[in-house]
């Protein structure tokens, strides 16, 4: 009796619920340090969000974690392929609805979190800062810049950072990488705010 592989149901075809979520973890997975830097950061914890800033720091961090979910993704597709016997041309060609389900949901997240979730979480509460800020401080002037970040996940980060800044009252993400700057320029420049440190990092300027 032919034993049943557990990634497949009775007509030997791959369970698409098991390949959707193995898709969805593959796909989160590159942006790992990013979701959970938010979280804490909404959550206040400080040690955990300095922890993980060491890691978003390092430019290449990120394009090696996308490296590892991909890489991830292809072994886990080969050792099913492998398991029933299709780890070849023809094989492949039988089981694309497998690898079709698997990589698109992996791609489809990836571009889901980079697209829309990002963003978003990035310029939570910009309008209430922005509003607050004129009525306290008056005259206030903006100012864009561009920074080479990696991916929008690290966009919280850079306006956690630049925000800390005493004069700067709020900063808004735009994707890709454009970040409109409000600030007090009777307290801060934009030379100053330039001259951050995290932009030895990412590097940033005046568009």
């Amino acid at each position: 009796m032919k034993q049943e592989s557990c990634c497949s149901n009775s007509n030997g075809k791959p369970k698409g619920k098991l390949n959707f979520w193995q898709g969805i973890f593959y796909g989160i997975l590159p942006h790992s340090f990013c979701i959970l830097f938010i979280i804490f950061s909404i959550l206040g914890v400080s040690i955990a969000t300095a922890f993980l800033k060491r890691f978003l720091l390092n430019y290449y961090f990120f394009p090696f974690l996308v490296f590892i979910s991909f890489s991830f993704a292809l072994l886990s597709a080969a050792v099913y392929l492998r398991r029933i016997n299709s780890l070849n041309l023809e094989g492949i060609k039988r089981q694309s609805r497998y690898l079709t389900i698997l990589f698109t949901t992996v791609i489809g997240v990836n571009l889901f979190l980079f697209l829309i979730i990002f963003p978003s979480l990035a310029n939570l509460g910009y309008s209430q800062k922005l509003s607050s800020a004129i009525l306290r401080q008056g005259e206030l002037i903006t100012k864009t810049i561009q920074v080479n970040i990696p991916c929008s996940g690290h966009a919280p980060l850079i306006i956690g950072e630049v925000e800390k800044i005493e004069g700067v009252v709020a900063v808004k993400y735009r994707f890709p990488n454009l970040f409109d700057v409000t600030f007090n320029s009777s307290k801060v420049t934009l030379s100053e705010i330039l001259n951050l440190s995290l932009f030895s990092s990412f590097k940033a300027q005046e568009i």
